[in-house]
């Protein structure tokens, strides 16, 4: 991108992805963006379990009612989990970590898609269970979501759909004010 401004300008929230998978180089550069987010007293509650199974990703498809059909179409996801232990605030800094991936993505030239899965009833649950079920590729050892809450998942993929970028003429400086 050429400034911080267009990439914000650009980066939109995409639901449709071919079926191009997203490559393991590109994985790498979002994951580490997201470690490198800011988090309080630097204490990382954070957790990235990134997917690139299908299977898995579709069962992500069924854990909320409205909002998750993106991963019927996805070829990555992220799943945010946190620590709610370490800190109490866990949840500004998996947010803070979510919105690295989202722009890390769109850097790429990727879409991505956030999808709230904290407070969602039975969300957390459907994810944990799809993680948990026995891969048949690329699983080293068990997942570390153990006593983890899961804030969020992040659709990923090559785009298949196009959204405008913002109109800077329309943006809602009435909710913005200087004092000084």
């Amino acid at each position: 991108m050429e400034s911080f401004l267009e990439l914000c300008r650009n980066r939109r929230s995409y639901r449709k992805y071919t079926a191009q998978p997203v490559e393991r180089e590109k994985l790498d550069y979002i994951v580490q963006c997201a470690l490198m987010a800011p988090a309080g007293k630097r204490l990382n509650p954070w957790h990235f379990t990134v997917v690139t199974e299908e299977a898995v990703i579709r069962q992500f498809a069924g854990c909320r009612t409205y909002g998750s059909g993106m991963f019927q179409t996805a070829t990555a996801a992220i799943v945010v989990s946190l620590d709610t232990s370490l800190c109490d605030t866990w949840q500004a800094d998996g947010a803070i970590a979510a919105a690295h991936i989202l722009l890390a993505a769109a850097d790429l030239g990727l879409g991505a898609c956030w999808c709230q899965v904290y407070q969602r009833e039975g969300a957390e649950e459907l994810v944990k269970k799809a993680l948990s079920e026995p891969r048949t590729k690329n699983q080293e050892q068990g997942l570390a979501l153990e006593g983890k809450t899961i804030l969020c998942i992040i659709s990923l993929g090559y785009k298949d759909e196009e959204r405008k970028p913002y109109d800077l003429s329309k943006l809602q400086y009435e909710k913005v004010d200087f004092v000084g």
